[in-house]
This record gives structure tokens, sequence and C-alpha cells, in this order.
């Protein structure tokens, strides 16, 4: 499997695969699967209604037999012409050749071939121009399989030139040593790895081709769940530090001094947290709960116990905003709790807060490393600065990480595995609620805590949808609707997807990558099969042509102070204004000194401004849905109605308008996080993204493979109980290899 293709094809055949493709090796080749199959036995079944599934643009392969093929010389221009119409099932395509005379000979009436190009409308119908295609003669269509593969190609390297690429690999390769135990794939009914990886290329029929992608999907939920249960077991090779909870502490002071009632979820979670942080076994939770339910103060509470034990709690956040706007509100509701050190401290049980970010200025920072390392900041907030070399820390108990799908694994890691004979309890919080297969998959080596409940008096935001494109008058109405709201005595935001010509976020692409530009990763239901004519995937679909470049903070700003806004106090808000100005604003805004906050997703999580009424949100196409919502949070905070308005110049009936009319119909999370990975690749969301990797997961499906996940997770915890490091099962340690890549797997060499 490690064999290189030039050695295994030769390099002629090799380089295009390792340049369109990046296919190196042997192993690269086989497991770049097909995506669907050509059951070319039955193509005469399909419906005339497969027509309706089709855009100009997209490009396809089909298999079809030539019906009628007549040349000519064009009208219009010099030159001559070739058209070919191909039959696939019941429907018919044109295949249009141009100063290509020879083609008339070669696809004379009853030739059978695979046709590859670009579909556009002609006359009615469908047509390919120029097409690239191969000739099945009788002999060489009986040696295809019952299923023809159709692989993920380029315009520059065919599906079927991959596919001759695989069987030639194929008739050469021995038997794989297959990584799972015999005794596993028989308790689960697994092919062998070597049967798996001929059957999912070269399939005679439906059965072969499931059994074999059950096999495969089996081997990468097996491998990241071995990932994560091993990862689990490296979090606690080191005790946490015990923090019992005391009854007349800082915690209980904080408690009694709350202005409202916990809901039944926080006090159950908060219960549950509290039990774990009393021993040594390290705390390793995931805190999932919907915007506003709550997830900061049971937070708090936890924070709290800790320094009651006379330890120090860290609150890591994923932007200086954030961070700011998260120590202010610990010390607003802490109050005199939270001001050790101050004249109106409470005596008795005061703690500390500290800010530690990034681009402090020198003597703010000296202070923040000293309340840190003195252990006189009970909790410190920060950034990622807050894991870098030379922060120091007196006694750290707990590390609280806000927005972990901010983050990326090996941060969280490098605060747990500071040197020192314990390791500090982990709460990690997000709030994009997660379906439990999907949190299985995604952070399977931490367990779950859910607060599914809003506290009392939480406003539900009214969400619409606005097609400013084809309905103008709709968005003249929008800003009419923030000056009623400025003057009814509230505050809105306008929301836009970039910065200006200066760029985005920092970290972040100046654009969000539209969520519906990528394919399902999942092809083995019975509807795989198109009648014979199957889309290739390349780059995606075809996407929809942008008009202009994404609206700019900068731009819309002066436009709305100058036109329909003018007269407002507004402000704009971005992540690369300097760190003193970015306060400012936000204060100003929380203080109610601004009407109008014109802004970046900078303030996409953690702002908490209760007479924040209105939403508005430029180009909401260009964000996913889970960041729509996560927005839209930002409202709906206080006592007072509010709305949110998603403002696009997405087409009437286009994907894009219905994914926002989706999003503006349901307030919950749960069911939002599920649309969203309707359209997402599940590859990033397992995690490539972060890595900086190609994803090792081709077929698992976090939506569809459920319960085999669920299997794969108990097989997992016990073979990592059994052999934590896997010394004894090299195959599976390289199959996690193989799944997570080697910076995520080194793990097993600690263990």
């Amino acid at each position: 499997m490690d064999t290189s293709l030039r050695t295994a094809l030769g390099d002629k055949t090799a380089r295009p695969l390792a340049r369109q493709l990046e296919l190196e090796t042997v192993g690269d080749l086989l497991r770049h699967y097909p995506r669907k199959y050509i059951e070319h036995a039955t193509v005469t079944h399909a419906s005339e209604r497969e027509d309706q599934r089709f855009r100009p643009g997209e490009h396809v392969t089909l298999l079809g037999t030539v019906e009628k093929v007549a040349g000519r010389r064009m009208r219009h221009r010099k030159g001559h012409i070739v058209e070919a119409s191909v039959a696939v099932g019941a429907q018919h395509f044109t295949c249009t050749f141009f100063n290509q005379p020879y083609r008339e000979r070669d696809l004379s009436v009853g030739t059978r071939a695979l046709f590859s190009g670009d579909l556009s409308r002609y006359r009615g119908g469908w047509q390919l121009a120029a097409p690239e295609f191969i000739v099945l003669n009788a002999g060489a269509e009986a040696q295809l399989p019952g299923l023809i593969p159709i692989y993920p190609a380029t315009r520059k390297l065919r599906s079927w030139v991959i596919m001759m690429a695989v069987r030639q690999v194929l008739d050469l390769l021995d038997e794989p040593e297959d990584p799972l135990p015999e005794t596993l794939r028989a308790a689960h009914g697994l092919a062998s790895l070597g049967d798996a990886l001929r059957r999912v290329h070269l399939p005679d029929t439906r059965e072969e081709q499931r059994a074999a992608r059950r096999r495969l999907v089996w081997d990468e939920a097996f491998g990241l769940q071995l990932a994560m249960a091993g990862r689990r077991a490296s979090a606690t090779t080191r005790p946490a530090p015990a923090c019992p909870r005391r009854d007349d502490g800082l915690a209980a002071a904080f408690d009694a001094r709350l202005p409202f009632a916990l809901t039944g979820a926080q006090r159950s979670v908060g219960e549950s947290l509290a039990e774990v942080l009393a021993g040594e076994d390290p705390l390793n939770r995931l805190l999932q709960g919907d915007v506003g339910s709550g997830k900061t103060v049971v937070a708090l509470r936890a924070m709290l116990q800790v320094v009651d034990a006379g330890r120090q709690a860290v609150l890591l956040a994923p932007t200086e905003v954030l961070a700011a706007q998260h120590a202010r509100s610990l010390q607003a509701m802490l109050g005199p709790l939270g001001r050790a050190g101050e004249l109106d401290a409470d005596p008795e049980h005061a703690t500390r807060v500290t800010l530690l970010t990034g681009s402090l200025g020198a003597k703010a920072r000296r202070e923040a490393l000293l309340d840190a390392q003195s252990g006189a900041a009970g909790i410190v907030v920060g950034t990622h600065a807050v894991i870098q070399q030379g922060v120091g820390f007196a006694d750290l108990g707990l590390v609280v990480v806000d927005e972990q799908h901010r983050f990326g694994v090996h941060q969280r890691d490098e605060l747990r595995s500071r040197p020192g004979p314990t390791t500090p309890h982990v709460l990690v919080m997000t709030a994009t609620p997660i379906p439990r297969t999907v949190a299985l998959t995604l952070y399977g080596d931490l367990d779950t805590s859910v607060l599914d409940e809003l506290p009392q008096g939480r406003q539900p935001v009214a969400t619409t949808a606005v097609p400013a494109g084809v309905k103008p008058r709709w968005l003249e109405r929008a800003w009419e609707r923030v000056r009623e709201e400025v003057a009814a005595g509230h505050q809105a935001y306008v929301v836009c997807p970039r910065i200006g010509e200066e760029g985005g976020e920092p970290g972040e692409p100046e654009t969000p990558s539209r969520p519906d530009d990528l394919l399902d990763p999942e092809a083995d239901a019975d509807d795989d099969w198109d009648g014979g004519i199957l889309r290739e995937l390349e780059t995606g679909p075809e996407a929809e042509p942008e008009a202009r470049p994404p609206l700019a903070v900068t731009d819309v700003g002066p436009m709305l102070a100058e036109g329909p806004l003018a007269g407002l106090r507004l402000e704009i808000l971005h992540g690369r204004m300097p760190t003193d100005e970015k306060d400012a604003v936000m204060r100003a805004f929380s203080d109610g000194r601004v009407d109008v906050l014109v802004a970046t997703t900078v303030i996409e999580v953690g702002v908490d401004v209760p007479n924040a009424t209105m939403m508005i949100i430029m180009d909401a196409d260009r964000f996913g849905v889970s960041q729509l919502h996560q927005l839209r949070g930002r409202v709906g905070r206080g006592v007072a109605a509010s709305s949110c308005l998603l403002v696009t110049e997405a087409a009437e009936g286009s994907p894009a308008l219905q994914r926002l009319e989706r999003l503006a119909a349901t307030p919950d999370g749960f069911e939002v996080s599920r649309i969203d990975l309707e359209v997402r690749d599940e590859g990033d969301v397992l995690g490539a993204e972060q890595s900086g990797r190609r994803s090792g997961l081709h077929m698992l499906s976090v939506l569809k493979h459920g319960d085999l996940v669920a299997e794969a997770r108990e097989e997992a915890r016990a073979v990592v109980a059994d052999d934590p490091s896997l010394a004894r099962h090299p195959g599976l340690a390289g199959l996690v290899r193989s799944v997570v890549g080697e910076a995520e797997a080194a793990f097993l060499d600690r263990l």
C-alpha cells in the first residue's frame, strides 16, 4: 500500500494522478473511492424525469448508445460540425464535435461509449460540446464490472483513466495486511480489507458494493474512535487537582446574590460538574447548549468552586473582543466578589478577574502575568496568548474553552499538559448544538452535558429572509425598522461578511465559504443510480456567479451614516482595529451611547447587550447557517421583542435563499446544526480543516452512520483500555495514523 505509483504504474500514468489529485502511493489511489456507479446492464430503465436533475455547466459522465450521427458544414462561419444523438436510458443527449469530421466514423450508429463533458442546453435538450469519450467494444464492455465506478475526477483527468489505473494496481496487489483483528471482523460481519478494496472499485452487484463500503466506513469510524479513546486515556494519565465544594465559600456567596433563578438544566449540569471537580479524576466535559441557554453562568459556578479550593481557573476565548466581553461579564456578575484588592471588594470572599490578551500594553501585560503567576487572579480570561510560553500560573485547576470549534485540539491540550504532577480539569463549551452522533465523532474524547432549557423571559428572535435583489423595497423597509427601534430606545447591529480592502478577520477568510458548494460524501444508497448519468466531483458544483465582492464594514458603515441611518449614532467594529479602539466601541455600545453597530462576525459569540433588539445581516447567503444562528443570538437577550433580517441578493427559488428560509423557520439550534451538516463537507466537519491536511475520512457520514460510530466507539474503548498505546496492535496504530494523521496520533507515543 505504501508503494509509489511511479513504481507500480510508471511515470507517464502516475504523474497526472499526482498533479491532478495528489495521489502518490498505491494506498492513496485505492483510497480514492468511486463516488457513484453506472449500472450499465439496466440503463434502459431510466426515467424521463431524470432530465430535471441537471443544470447547465455541470460536468457529467454518461454511458450511452449512439442512435444517430451526422456531419455538416457550419452555416454562419467556416468549419465542420458533427452531431451524435446518444441514448442514455430514456433520455437523449447531443454530443457535438467541431472541426473533427472523423468523429462521424468513430461514433457510428450502435456504438456504445462512455462520454465525459459539460452540460449545456441546446434546442430544448441537453448537449455535451466536444466531450471526451472512450468506445467500448463488446469485449471491453464485457470486462467491465456490473457497476461501472465513477471517480472524483478533473477535466484533465477523466474518470475512466482513474478506473484503468485502479484496475492495473488491483491486478498487481498482494493481499494487504488487515489491521482489524479477525475476531472483530467476525463479530461485526465485516469483509477482509483486500476484498473490500477490490469490491468497492470493481463490484458486480449492489450487495458486493454495500458490503465493501460498510467495511471501509467501519475502518474510518474505528480509527477515529481509537484516536478519541486514546486521547481520553492520555488526558487521565495524571490526576487532576481535587477541588471540593465549600458551603461557606465564594461559590455559595455568588449563588446567594444571583438576581435570577437557575434553570433546572443549569442546576443539574452544575451538580454533575461539581461532583467531578471535587475528585482527582480529570474533568473532560463538553458543555453544549443553544444560544442564550446560560452556559457562562454554569462555567462561572464551576470556576468559583475551583477558586474556593485555592486554585485558579482560565477562560479561553477565540477573539480579543470576546475575551474582553467575557471579562466584563464575569466582573459584572460577580460584583464585589470579583474585585479583590479594591475598596468595595467583598472582604471575606473576593477574588480577582484578570484579562490577558496578546495586544495588551507592556505595563498591563506585566501586571496580568504577575496576577496569574502569583495566584492573585483566581480567574484569568484570555485568548490563545494564555497558552504561550512565559505565561505561568500558581495552581491551575480548571481550563474552560469557549467556542471549541474555533480552536484546535492541540491548543486545548497545551494548557492541559503543562508541567507538573497534576493536569487541570477541562470544560469545553459550544453554543452550536451538536447531534449526538456528531458529538461522538467530533468530541469522542469528552463526556457531554447539554443545557436544554432557556432561562425564563428569554425572547424568541423573529427571523426573516429578505431577498433584496428581487424585492428592494424590503431592504428600504429594513432601514426604516432600524430607525423605529432606535426611536423606541433600543439598539441594532448590522453585520457584514468582510472588513474592506485590507481583508477579513484575522485567521479567517474574507468571505465565508458557501456551504452548498460541496457534495454529499455518501453515495451507497439505491438512489445513486442516475440512469447511467453521473456527475463527477471536481471542484464542486458550479458556483452561482457573483455580481460583486462581499459587502464590507468600511463601505456599508459610511453609506448608512450618510443615507438611510443618517442622524443616528453609528460606529463600526472589526477585528483589525486596535484593541483599545475595539474595547471603546464595544463599551459605548454596551452603555447605550451607540445606536447602531456595523460589525463583522467579531460579535458572533459572547457579546451580550440586552438593549439590542434588531440585527440585519448583509449578504447572509455568504455565511453558514450555524454562524447565522450564532449571530442572531446576539439579540433577544432582554425583555423586548427582537428580530433578525437575513438580507441576500440570491435569486428566488435558489438553494441559497431556500437555506436562509429554512433557518428563518426554526429557532432550534439542534435543527440548525442538522441543516448545516446537510450542506457541509463532512471531511471538514470532522477536523480536516483544523489539522491543515487532507482528511483521511472519505466515506464516514456523521448523519448516516450514527449506529456504526456508536459500535466502533464501544470496541475502541475496550481495545484502548486493554492496550492504551496500541503497542500490541501495530495494525490498529497504523489505522489511526491513516485516519487522523501523524500529528493527531502523537498521543500514542506518550502512553
